[in-house]
């Protein structure tokens, strides 16, 4: 199946027992048994619920794969993921990256023996340095949050599997409509489902996908055993959000691209960061794994101080001051204070995020609206 027919159709089937076209919200926590261990497939519900099977189903199909794991929060899929290494191990993960990812790597891993390497990845070379035989993992965002740098999945993939070194990819920038991770050698694909696969800003929740069958197994026990699961209330609301997963992405990345092309003749500002422009350092790369550049920008203004961004996102009345991103209407944000804050000052410098940056997530409403926000806002 194509895309869209794949948001609308995957992994749901009508009620057998009514027809119900959508999927039932199976709001129960345990499944009665004929006689012990003699069920219809369903024991307990944090082991296994239908609901949140059709929706895992469904996302494993969006992204190409055979295995769907659903969590709590995308912050509990991390974990999961960090739970396969044991002491000693190291990771090398790329140097942009959320500030939630640094902060559980940096502050919870660390201390139980794992090794964080922080490595620019704008050339996929430029990992050798740090594999090794302990490497277990190389974790990349791509495009990244917030400097929306791109790194050529293919290339490090090789690279990690020439070390027997597993890859995973957090997809949430781009989602699976704009890149599919595992077709180009990813080994693991991570999303935060709160952003652009829910899509309407009232879900919090994660996903994995693998192709693996050995990592599957390991991702079910793990789901089960420590049990940071999503309600079905949050399952039924994501498998909604999705049927317009793709018609969202084309108005995220059509309205992008118009507010990258204001931004960039406006002179207020100092430099804009997107995949799209022929000046960005791996716009090539983008258009090879992409099949669109997105609705995340981060811009900086000439005059570089965090008095007058603060400024500047105070005055926006379309655009919404707020964490997280990829819903429906439009955010800015304020990394450095916000997102990014768990970051220390000096690794964000020397990743390049300034502390008068902002970030927006473009919404799928009127461009011309929001461009006239973004004139007034800037003065």
């Amino acid at each position: 199946m194509k895309f869209a027919t794949k948001a609308v159709h995957a992994g749901v089937e009508p009620d057998p027992s009514t027809g119900a076209i959508m999927t039932p919200i199976y709001q129960t926590s345990t499944y009665v048994q004929a006689s012990p261990g003699n069920h219809k497939g369903y024991e307990y519900a944090r082991t296994q619920n239908p609901t949140r099977n059709a929706l895992q189903a469904s996302i494993a199909a969006l992204e190409n794969g055979k295995h769907g794991f659903c969590f709590s929060s995308g912050m509990g899929a991390i974990d999961t993921v960090i739970k396969l290494l044991n002491p000693n191990d190291e990771v090398v993960a790329c140097n942009d990256l959320y500030g939630g990812t640094y902060r559980i790597f940096k502050r919870v891993f660390e201390k139980y023996g794992i090794k964080f390497h922080f490595v620019p990845m704008d050339k996929a070379e430029n990992i050798r340095t740090f594999m090794n035989s302990q490497t277990k993992l190389v974790w990349i965002e791509t495009p990244t949050n917030p400097l929306l740098n791109i790194i050529d999945i293919e290339a490090v993939a090789k690279i990690a599997h020439e070390y027997g070194t597993l890859l995973a990819v957090d997809n949430t920038f781009a989602s699976p409509y704009l890149q599919t991770p595992l077709d180009l050698g990813a080994d693991i694909v991570m999303h935060s489902v709160t952003k652009y696969i829910a899509g309407h800003s009232d879900v919090v929740m994660g996903a994995l996908v693998t192709n693996h069958d050995d990592l599957a197994q390991q991702f079910a026990f793990l789901q089960n055993a420590c049990g940071a699961v999503p309600a079905p209330q949050d399952c039924f609301l994501v498998l909604r959000g999705i049927k317009t997963l793709h018609l969202r992405m084309q108005a995220h990345c059509a309205n992008g691209e118009k507010i990258v092309q204001f931004l960039q003749n406006h002179p207020k500002i100092d430099k804009v960061w997107h995949p799209s422009l022929p000046s960005h350092p791996n716009h090539d790369i983008a258009k090879k794994q992409m099949r669109g550049f997105g609705g995340m920008l981060s811009f900086t203004l000439k005059d570089d101080s965090v008095a007058t961004a603060i400024k500047v996102l105070e005055n926006f009345k379309l655009f919404s001051l707020a964490e997280s991103l990829g819903g429906v209407e439009s955010l800015c944000g304020h990394p450095a204070t916000m997102t990014h804050a768990s970051i220390p000052k000096a690794e964000r410098e020397k990743a390049g995020l300034k502390d008068s940056l902002i970030r927006l997530s473009i919404g799928i409403e009127d461009a011309e609206d929001l461009i006239a926000d973004l004139a007034q806002a800037l003065g």
